[in-house]
């Protein structure tokens, strides 16, 4: 039977025009000089029941065929050793490797670094903006959500889930991660599987999915969107931050994403070169994504009350403070609608602490060298994950 094409349905309502008329999307066109439309949109909107099925076959092949984890030690073997034409493994996975092997002519190491380099400078302001705009931001799209309640993602707690997206993040964003067997290369490689042993399983465990509303689990378009998050969204937020990049960094941003997107099997047309392609693209994708349901609500107070969760911190005062400050920082970033949505609380002198971060950023940036920085924030990203690990890694904690 022959699809529908998905249609913009949510372009007329509230959240859409909000968003883009007066919320952080008109920031983000004043931002990237984007020009909006819906000309383009059936190009696009294809790509909503596209999936790699290259990851696919290879998790048929490979994970489906033995226990997880000789599969996944098997994977991994390839990832670091390659793969030779006379191994005897699947052809599933040749194809696999020969594409991720095969460096794209535009790929550009000096951008790749630049991207690193802004990552690793943004230091603490970094990883609030993963947190508090373009992870919980994600939330409010209700759609793009539904892999997530599919595979019971909540049960595993917001701790472990934070812990593994800092673990990709970090190791994909520092000096030469991305080269072939390197750490950021292996986490693009196992994320990918990850995300096709997902979707195969909600394919057949999960009787409720919606495919006509909302498209193939963990679709390509979705997928675009996410690494969009990555890119356009992070440097949104270090802007409004006090952070200030150049003009290599910022196209360094959009290549390291671009390439950790090809690794990960989105096609290339999808994968925006600077901001003013990536605000095009994501208001095209923002057409077809309704507001936050209870499903969001919950991923978002999941990820409000893992300050209170996590043991890192010794003294629950100091837990409180730090979910005090996440929710000054969601407040500060997202649109207060999205926020009213995602029934954040409202707490008491909310501006003060990311003001007071505004304009230590300023000094900061003119006292302190960009390699101090570099170094600085590199150490403390490192700390941060260790932090996280040491909890989550070889442990039953949820």
């Amino acid at each position: 039977m022959e699809r529908m094409t998905p249609q913009p349905r949510f372009k007329d309502t509230h959240h859409f025009k909000d968003f883009w008329e007066k919320g952080n999307g008109k920031q983000l066109i004043d931002f990237s000089g984007a020009e909006v439309s819906f000309k383009n949109f059936d190009r696009f909107a294809a790509h909503f029941y596209h999936v790699d099925e290259i990851g696919d076959e290879v998790v048929k092949d490979v994970y489906f065929t033995k226990k997880f984890h000789e599969a996944s030690r098997e994977i991994e073997g390839y990832i670091r050793n390659g793969v030779s034409d006379t191994d005897d493994v699947p052809e599933s996975v040749k194809n696999l490797f020969a594409q991720t092997h095969h460096i794209p002519e535009w790929l550009d190491y000096s951008l790749l670094k630049s991207g690193a380099e802004l990552c690793m400078r943004g230091n603490i302001d970094s990883l609030i903006s993963l947190r508090d705009y373009c992870l919980m931001g994600g939330y409010d799209y209700a759609y793009l959500n539904k892999p997530l309640t599919a595979t019971e993602a909540l049960k595993k707690g917001a701790v472990k889930r934070l812990s593994e997206t800092l673990d990709f993040w970090v190791n994909a964003t520092r000096y030469d991660a991305l080269e072939l067997h390197k750490k950021g290369y292996e986490f693009a490689i196992k994320t990918r599987l990850i995300h096709s042993y997902a979707r195969l399983s909600i394919k057949k465990h999960y009787r409720q999915w919606d495919t006509e509303n909302w498209g193939e689990p963990i679709n390509s378009w979705d997928m675009m969107a996410t690494y969009i998050g990555f890119s356009l969204v992070f440097l949104h937020s270090l802007q409004k931050l006090g952070n200030t990049f150049t003009e290599e960094e910022e196209k360094g941003i959009f290549h390291l994403w671009k390439y950790v997107g090809y690794l990960l099997g989105i096609p290339e047309e999808l994968l925006p070169d600077g901001k003013k392609q990536a605000t095009e693209y994501f208001y095209l994708w923002t057409s077809v994504q309704p507001p936050s349901d209870k499903d969001s609500i919950l991923l978002a107070h999941s990820l409000l009350n893992e300050s209170l969760e996590n043991p890192i911190l010794k003294f629950k005062f100091q837990r409180k403070n730090l979910r005090y400050l996440h929710i000054c920082c969601t407040w500060f970033l997202l649109d207060d609608e999205v926020c009213k949505r995602l029934q954040i609380p409202d707490v008491p002198n909310r501006n003060l602490f990311p003001k007071t971060k505004i304009m230590i950023n300023k000094i900061y940036d003119h006292v302190v060298s960009r390699d101090a920085r570099i170094k600085k924030g590199n150490k403390d990203q490192m700390k941060v994950l260790e932090d996280y690990l040491s909890i989550t890694k070889n442990s039953n904690f949820h």
